[in-house]
């Protein structure tokens, strides 16, 4: 992957619809819920060893946390006959237990109907509703607002509004290897992993999926964004499906564990963060939640079963990262993380992004401003977390084919073997952490904000992290040639971590080092009512919230530079 953009313009791979995955899934919707039910409850009575005591604590478990979270933690998006549904749970579970007398297979048929009625509703609350006609008019609306908003901002003059000088492509850049995702999406399965800092990630890698002229992937997003109308309406016209942070059951977790699976199966693209959240640190994610992760592993080995061997029954992992100069919810997933990791009392802060109004500012300020983006397209893995090549074949280290179905024999069978998946799931949340770091494209906001942060640590290296954030202003002055020489040595380990295929870098790194400076300052934090950095009039540089100064500095974690400033 090289650092150099060059915009191209993308043909669909599957021109018509009616053949996209997730068309054919929308149209099936209905037998594809119950299917992930019915198969949702028989893992979970596997899991239970069909033991009756066992599921019977797992209903009672998964009442009592399902009547907490109505009481304590409710949303705007919930259904209207949450209340309803969990007292007739109750009610059947108290009062119409089985007789004393019934016959071990009539409890097993009442317990397994309430479980059914249970995976039922999940199924049908998680699954997505995609409707082509408002797909169709969402990437109308996203492409043609945005480039508006952008030519209003670069052209002069009364007709900038309807200029078409510039597109999103300019402003959004994709790089990396879209040749190879979009011929491997075009013959078997796209599992695509992008890391996580903001709520607009959502939306950013649709237009992209979009824009690289491939079909809409399946998707899920957190269920808090379904809060607010504008994402509520963006979420359900690009495919997503619900997922509930709230719900920790074992039933909740089967049966959207099950739903990804069997979309994958299905041979629909999918979506995930794997960090699971936003980075509340700022941080690329190295520690990934598994559980979403594990369905692509499952899926691959039920497609070897099901006899799919050739690359139409290949699972592809693509990790994606977004790079940007700032997050708008910095301010509060700093202070939440901060908040967390200082053992202090948990307080909830507001979100940035907590109304349609705010978002349609913050994309106004955006597209008006001169920041870019970019989405950086990772090598594709298998499950295993080995490069494959442009066939689809996976590779070992020495670049020899190997065949993945092998890994999931048992004398010469595919078989089912959940401790050996977890293995492998580990193994692919390591590799796609790897690829994360790799594939990242570092920009000047980066650097200057660790190279700061840094110097000030060092100046104050008895001080704990939590103290360091409480300095007064007189403590946080760094003399503009000290930063200038510590930005310089930042940048040429950087250029060596680059030389050796670690990481990459955006254009604007190349320039002469004062004007990387003054293009780091200008753009880190740039919608903050407090910048993490800036210059003084007399020629200093300080951060006007030390908080945000750690956010930003966050980003160039894991590549070991910190071992310039010791």
């Amino acid at each position: 992957m090289t650092d150099d953009y060059i915009k191209h313009k993308y043909a669909p791979i599957i021109p018509e619809k009616d053949e996209w995955p997730v068309v054919k899934l929308a149209k099936s919707r209905k037998s594809f819920v119950q299917s992930v039910a019915g198969i949702s409850k028989d893992k979970i009575i596997s899991i239970t060893g069909n033991n009756l005591d066992l599921l019977k604590e797992e209903l009672e478990t998964t009442l009592y946390r399902e009547k907490l979270r109505i009481k304590q933690n409710p949303w705007l998006v919930d259904p209207d006959d949450e209340e309803e549904f969990w007292s007739e749970v109750r009610s059947a579970l108290v009062q119409g237990s089985p007789d004393p007398n019934s016959t071990e297979e009539e409890k097993k048929q009442f317990y397994h109907q309430i479980l059914t009625s249970i995976t039922t509703r999940y199924a049908e609350e998680i699954a997505s509703n995609f409707k082509h006609s408002h797909y169709k008019a969402t990437r109308k609306l996203v492409t043609f607002g945005f480039s508006r908003l952008l030519n209003a901002a670069r052209v002069k003059g009364f007709g900038s509004i309807f200029s078409k000088q510039f597109t999103l492509q300019d402003k959004i850049q994709i790089i990396g290897e879209t040749d190879q995702l979009r011929h491997l999406a075009s013959k078997g399965t796209i599992v695509m992993v992008p890391t996580h800092f903001s709520n607009l990630d959502s939306i950013l890698i649709g237009w992209t999926i979009s824009t690289l002229g491939m079909p809409p992937f399946v998707y899920g997003a957190g269920l808090n964004l379904f809060n607010i109308q504008i994402f509520a309406y963006f979420m359900n016209a690009l495919g997503a499906y619900k997922v509930d942070r709230r719900k920790k059951n074992l039933l909740y977790l089967e049966t959207l564990k099950t739903y990804s699976s069997e979309a994958i199966q299905f041979g629909c693209h999918s979506l995930f963060f794997p960090g699971g959240t936003r980075s509340r640190s700022g941080r690329i994610e190295d520690k990934l939640k598994l559980g979403l992760l594990s369905t692509a592993v499952e899926a691959q080995r039920a497609n070897y079963e099901k006899g799919a061997l050739d690359i139409s029954g290949k699972v592809f992992i693509v990790p994606v990262t977004i790079n940007y100069h700032f997050t708008l919810e910095a301010p509060s997933l700093i202070r939440e993380y901060l908040s967390l990791t200082g053992q202090e009392r948990y307080y909830k802060e507001s979100d940035e992004f907590s109304t349609s109004y705010k978002i349609s500012k913050f994309l106004v300020k955006f597209f008006t401003k001169g920041s870019d983006i970019s989405v950086s397209i990772g090598s594709a893995m298998d499950v295993l977390g080995n490069y494959v090549n442009m066939d689809g074949e996976s590779l070992d280290k020495d670049q020899r084919v190997i065949d993945t179905c092998d890994y999931f024999l048992s004398n010469g069978k595919v078989t089912v073997d959940p401790q050996r998946e977890e293995v492998y799931t580990q193994k692919l949340g390591d590799r796609i952490a790897e690829e994360f770091h790799k594939i990242n494209r570092i920009f000047s906001s980066h650097l200057v904000a660790f190279t700061a942060f840094e110097m000030i640590k060092k100046q104050n290296s008895k001080m704990d992290l939590f103290n360091l954030l409480r300095l007064p202003e007189e403590d946080l002055l760094l003399s503009y040639d000290d930063f200038r020489s510590g930005c310089q040595r930042v940048l040429n380990r950087i250029m060596e971590i680059r030389a050796e295929g670690k990481v990459h870098v955006a254009p604007h790194l190349k320039q002469g080092l004062d004007d990387i400076i003054a293009h780091g300052l200008e753009n880190v934090g740039m919608y903050h009512a407090k910048r993490p950095l800036i210059k003084t009039e007399d020629n200093k540089i300080t951060t006007q919230d030390m908080s945000l100064l750690f956010y930003y500095h966050n980003r160039l974690d894991g590549y070991e530079l910190e071992k310039l400033f010791k």
